[in-house]
C-alpha cells in the first residue's frame, strides 16, 4: 500500500526528508517541555530515593530525564515511519503486521529488564547492609557484582523473550559465569583467605575475646573476633586485623 503522488512523485523524497526535519524538531520540543513540565510539578522530588530513580541515577541520568527522551523517541520513531510511507518505502500493511506481533513480545521485555533493575537495587542494598560490619576493602565490591550479575540475567532474558537464539545467550551466560568466578577467585583472594582462617579461629578458639595477643606488629586485647577480621585494642586504638594474617605472621597470645 503506497502513497499516491502522481506527477508530483519525484518530490516524495524531499517531502520525506523535510517530514524527518519537523519531527526531529518536534520531538527535541516535546522532550523538552515534557522535562520542564515535570521539574515544575516538583516530581524530581517525589521519585528521590526510589528504587528506580537510583537505577536511572546508576546510568547517569533521571526519572524525569528517562521520560522526557522516551516522549522525544517515541515522535521521533512516528515521524521515521511516516517518512518512509510518504517515501513509498514502506509496505504499511506488511509493516504492521509484523509490529502487532513484535509490540507484545516488545513490553514484556522492557517490563522484564525495568523489573531487574529493581530487584538488583534491592539486592545491592540488602547485600551491603549484610557486609556494613565486615571491614575489608573487598568487601565493598560484592554488593555491586551481585547488582550488575542480576541485571546481566535480567538483559539476557529480555533479549530471549525478543527472539535472539538462546543457545547464543548460554553460551554468553557461561563466558560471564566462568569470567565473575575467575577473576571473584583473584579479587577476593585474601577474603576467601580470612575467612577460611576465622573459621578455624572461631572453631578452635587459639585465642578469644579478652586475651592479649600479638599479631604481626599489632598488640592489644582481643575485643572481637568474626570470620573476617579480629578486633584488637591497645592504649584506646582499636585494630582491625584480616584474620588471614594470622597464618601468614603468627599469633602470640601473652600471658600475664
Amino acid at each position: 500500500m503506497a502513497v499516491q503522488w502522481g506527477v508530483f512523485g519525484e518530490f516524495r523524497y524531499l517531502v520525506a526528508v523535510a517530514v524527518l526535519f519537523v519531527g526531529w524538531l518536534a520531538g527535541y520540543l516535546v522532550g523538552r517541555a515534557n522535562k520542564r513540565i515535570l521539574t515544575a510539578a516538583n516530581v524530581p522530588d517525589l521519585v528521590e530515593g526510589t528504587p528506580f530513580e537510583r537505577t536511572a541515577q546508576s546510568l547517569g541520568t533521571s526519572t524525569v530525564a528517562m521520560v522526557a527522551r522516551l516522549s522525544s523517541w517515541f515522535i521521533y520513531g512516528v515521524t521515521i515511519l511516516v517518512a518512509l510511507y510518504v517515501a513509498n518505502l514502506l509496505d504499511t500493511r506488511l509493516f504492521f503486521t509484523r509490529i502487532t506481533a513484535f509490540v507484545p513480545d516488545l513490553f514484556v521485555a522492557i517490563l522484564v529488564f525495568i523489573v531487574g533493575f529493581v530487584l538488583a537495587d534491592k539486592a545491592e542494598l540488602v547485600v551491603g547492609e549484610r557486609l556494613r560490619s565486615v571491614k575489608l576493602p573487598e568487601v565493598g565490591i560484592i554488593p555491586k557484582a551481585v547488582k550488575y550479575s542480576i541485571v546481566y540475567i535480567a538483559s539476557l532474558l529480555a533479549l530471549g523473550q525478543l527472539g535472539i537464539t538462546t543457545d547464543a545467550l548460554l553460551i554468553l551466560l557461561a563466558v560471564y559465569v566462568f569470567a565473575l568466578v575467575f577473576l571473584g577467585g583473584i579479587a577476593f583472594k585474601d577474603l576467601l583467605g580470612s575467612s577460611a582462617a576465622g573459621i578455624y579461629v572461631l572453631l578452635s578458639q587459639p585465642y578469644s575475646i579478652g586475651d592479649e595477643i600479638q599479631m604481626g606488629s599489632r598488640r592489644g586485647i582481643v575485643q572481637e573476633v568474626d570470620v573476617f577480621v579480629t578486633h584488637i585494642e591497645d592504649d584506646g586504638e582499636e585494630y582491625i586485623v584480616p584474620n588471614h594474617r594470622m597464618f601468614r605472621e603468627g599469633v602470640t597470645r601473652i600471658r600475664n
